[in-house]
């Protein structure tokens, strides 16, 4: 393979706006979570010079801030694992069926250990500016340690649950005791021993959370704006016949991943049959013994036709009305106001249990809204609530938080912020018009958080550097979406998503838990992407814009 390794390249950036003496690369990656360590190791692997910035002081991504007790993956461990390497398979052995977050962290430790990518990466250091030149197609990366790198390619692996969003309730300033959110948690033990602890937010995180607090707190006070549905993950260990009956069926598996479209809309959706309602209910009784998140694939039009999504709906709420002993709390805590699955799916460990604990108490917002935070702890529409804690379970500016944080400039100057006024725009979740060489891992308009993620990162990481191979064959210096090929690609994932019920849900999938942001459904969820992208790339990588090499182009 011929090699793509860095050479001094000329500039006509002003020296007033350029350091000459900054480094000049392949290739910067931002992040090192799952998606950037797999593109540091294949950039490496294909001859680029390349760089990893990470604003935490180790690799993991998400999996190094959420630390909050009882976070764990709701994607069974042996599937959410890097797939590309059979060494890694060989050596590395979950002990649980669905991980917790210090086994997932040991996990993404010990690749960036065993393919020695650490040395690559800038550690506690954080994007503040990545501004393209057009002169001499090399983007120009600044951080806040006062690095100045210049490279020919940027490739923004930050994830799409990376930046914690936290309400503007009036008042939070005035509590008195901690404040902890699930996406910051702090590294050393939390002891909640013998506190009153409030916790506000009931989606993933708070779902996960709230049972382990309550077994040492006081009290636990939950604060609920929107119910959601959640699954018995019916966690357990796993044992090593369960690694060896995956392995067998490992090539099947990869296989399936080229050609099924798990965790997105089947074309079978449109004309799947409607089962009976007690076919329906056997069925879902089946899933929810067996435990996780299988009940969206029970049938391809769960997602699309209320005849069999309403039937789902009534199943949970059923088994929730089981559970939890006060009729009240078990009202308060069944959704009503949005299909199962349009939000992501819960899956947990005793959770609607937990509500028949005596020390815990579920205050309903929609009835109760807070009014404001005091030195104390909370104030209700109807009460004061007494808190020592406050937990924030209040998830993340998803999807584009992270890449809107930089300040990014395309072509012209022009700034990411204004492209995406209206929405992000993207051409197959992988580039944005006016922005050469930039790449987006998982980013919106590709189905990112829809399915497992770390395969969605395997899958764009080795199409991009498929991408740049054919670039150097070809002596071509920089690529791009097409603005009229970006724009039908946008119009179809909306178009898709009209044709489902994602959009029946006030969920972050749509933007919409972020004041301001604009009310864009971001992945994608229709069926065929990866063939969509594979076809693009045979025929020539069609509704990309291509500029040949000049002399000194970096390499």
């Amino acid at each position: 393979m011929t090699s793509m390794r860095s050479a001094t390249a000329k500039t006509s950036v002003p020296s007033d706006e350029v350091d000459r003496d900054a480094e000049v690369l392949g290739a910067v990656v931002v992040g090192a979570g799952f998606g950037g360590l797999y593109a540091l190791h294949r950039l490496r692997e294909i001859g680029l010079s390349v760089v990893g910035i990470e604003a935490a002081p180790d690799v993991g991504g998400t999996w190094y801030w959420n630390r909050y007790p009882g976070v764990r993956c709701d994607v069974p461990s042996l599937f959410y694992s890097y797939s590309w390497s059979p060494e890694l398979r060989a050596e590395w052995r979950w002990s649980e069926r669905y991980a917790a977050q210090a086994e997932i962290l040991r996990y993404i430790g010990h690749v960036a250990d065993r393919f020695e990518l650490r040395p690559l990466i800038r550690f506690e250091t954080r994007v503040t500016s990545a501004t393209y030149d057009d002169a001499d197609g090399l983007w120009t990366v600044r951080t806040n340690r006062g690095d100045c790198l210049r490279a020919r390619f940027c490739i923004m692996a930050t994830g799409c649950l990376s930046v914690p969003n936290t309400p503007d309730i009036p008042g939070v300033g005035d509590f008195a005791g901690p404040i902890l959110h699930t996406a910051q948690w702090p590294h050393e033990p939390v002891d909640f021993t013998g506190k009153r602890v409030g916790v506000v937010g009931t989606g993933s995180s708070g779902i996960q959370a709230i049972p382990e607090i309550a077994k040492t707190a006081r009290h636990v006070t939950v604060f609920q704006r929107t119910p959601n549905y959640s699954m018995p993950s019916r966690n357990g260990p796993l044992t090593e016949q369960d690694h060896v009956t995956f392995e067998a069926g490992f090539a099947a598996y990869l296989e399936s991943l080229q050609h099924s479209e798990f965790g997105r809309v089947p074309p079978s959706a449109a004309t799947a049959p409607i089962p009976p309602r007690d076919v329906q209910w056997q069925r879902y009784e089946d899933l929810w013994q067996e435990g996780g998140g299988a009940i969206l694939y029970a049938y391809p039009n769960i997602l699309t036709h209320h005849g069999v999504n309403d039937v789902a709906c009534d199943f949970v709420r059923g088994k929730i009305r089981e559970t939890v002993q006060d009729p009240q709390t078990a009202e308060d805590l069944c959704p009503t106001n949005h299909p199962i699955g349009v939000k992501r799916i819960c899956v947990d460990s005793g959770y609607f249990e937990t509500f028949n604990r005596p020390n815990v108490t579920l205050v309903n917002l929609r009835r109760e809204p807070v009014e404001r935070f005091t030195q104390t702890g909370v104030q209700t529409s109807d009460r004061a609530v007494e808190l020592d804690m406050l937990v924030f379970a209040t998830g993340f500016d998803a999807i584009t938080g992270a890449l809107l944080a930089m300040d990014i400039r395309g072509r012209d100057g022009r700034t990411l912020k204004d492209a995406w006024a209206a929405g992000p725009r993207t051409y197959l979740g992988l580039g944005v018009a006016g922005f050469p060489n930039l790449f987006t891992i998982t980013g919106p308009g590709s189905p990112s958080v829809i399915g497992n993620v770390i395969t969605n990162c395997e899958h764009h990481v080795d199409w991009l550097v498929d991408c740049l191979q054919h670039m150097h064959r070809g002596g071509l210096q920089t690529v791009e979406p097409e603005e009229t090929a970006q724009d039908d690609w946008m119009d179809h994932v909306a178009e898709v998503a009209s044709r489902t019920l994602y959009p029946e849900a006030n969920s972050w999938y749509l933007g919409v838990n972020i004041p301001g942001k604009p009310k864009v459904f971001m992945p994608y969820v229709g069926a065929g992407y990866r063939h969509s992208c594979s076809k693009v790339a045979a025929d020539g990588y069609t509704g990309f814009r291509f500029e040949r090499e000049t002399e000194g182009t970096v390499r």
